[in-house]
């Protein structure tokens, strides 16, 4: 890893704010859902993050979703092998296992397995891809599925309100043929953190991604201003992060960050995160209600078929793609 990659024992602590999903949601009646929409303003036009409590999924159902992640990703290699994403050696497919411990000619190592599954449209889940262990798998992952697509819309709504669009304005850009991506991830324990990332510095595509990390363990940062701050997770709070599509949609008035995980010389890490995308029908461009002869568009509209099929590409690299 070159020199100024590498991590430092010196970096802070993220100031992400807690937001209260159910007082954000419902009518204002105490000045509380004005409270929380101003630190949901601050985090998105600042940071890119924030954690969500009061979401709605039940902590024994988070528990679930942990155990079983931890669950496949305890089994041996060969178990896991067996839903491989890469077919034939060759082809790369969206959905399945890949293990990063290995080097990539021309990348940074990255210190890490997961599963992908597919999640949303509903008609498009492969259930032959998905692992047969542990039992408890599908049925869960579908039910914690259900609840963070309740958060992904209240949250959609959220952010047309602060920019005062229409209240469905995202979500009907991110819901009919919108793809929704599980990533099960681990992260082993390395002896030498100094060297070797978890996962290289990224940005994420598509419009919004929820992430479920155990507590106590740590590794996630993000960057701003070109120093790496650390996010320390609270218990069963979910993080939340903005994507490429939506900082497009806002005419950079929301930021999506550039973030990166570390490893840990003692510690395990794994974490549960759903990317949500847009419809691949949809021109990804700025929210024309954003623009006028004062406010001109920051970027280039894009229909989302094509964002889609370069992204990929430019977040090997970590690069943006609305950059280029």
């Amino acid at each position: 890893m070159p020199q100024q990659d590498r991590p430092s024992a010196a970096a802070g602590v993220a100031p992400i704010p807690v937001i209260d999903l159910g007082r954000l949601s419902r009518p204002d009646t105490d000045g509380g859902a004005v409270e929380e929409v101003a630190k949901l303003r601050w985090a998105l036009e600042t940071w890119g993050f924030f954690m969500i409590t009061n979401h709605g999924i039940e902590a024994s159902l988070m528990d679930a979703m942990m155990n079983a992640s931890k669950e496949f990703f305890g089994q041996p290699i060969e178990e896991k092998q067996k839903y491989n994403n890469i077919i034939d050696g060759k082809r790369f497919r969206l959905e399945g296992y890949r293990s990063e411990l290995l080097q990539s000619e021309g990348q940074t190592l990255d210190w890490s397995c997961r599963l992908s599954l597919q999640v949303e449209p509903e008609e498009e889940r492969s259930f032959h891809l998905w692992p047969k262990y542990p039992k408890s798998l599908r049925d869960v992952l579908l039910h914690y599925a259900s609840g963070t697509k309740i958060i992904k819309d209240c949250i959609m709504r959220a952010l047309a309100n602060l920019l005062e669009l229409d209240e469905d304005y995202f979500i009907n850009r991110t819901t009919t043929r919108a793809r929704a991506l599980a990533r099960l991830g681990y992260y082993p324990s390395c002896s030498r953190p100094d060297l070797v990332l978890g996962f290289k510095p990224h940005y994420d595509g598509g419009a919004l991604s929820i992430l479920f990390v155990e507590e106590n363990v740590g590794g996630l940062q993000v960057l701003r201003n070109g120093k790496w701050y650390n996010v320390l997770a609270k218990p069963y709070t979910l993080l939340i992060n903005i994507a490429e599509c939506i900082e497009i949609m806002s005419n950079g008035i929301f930021k999506s960050p550039p973030h990166r995980v570390l490893t840990n010389a003692e510690k395990e890490r794994t974490s549960v995160a759903i990317f949500y995308g847009v419809d691949v029908e949809t021109v990804v461009e700025p929210a024309p209600g954003l623009l006028d002869e004062k406010r001109l568009a920051r970027f280039k509209k894009i229909k989302a078929e094509d964002y889609y099929g370069t992204v990929f590409g430019h977040f090997r690299q970590g690069k943006r793609l609305i950059d280029t």
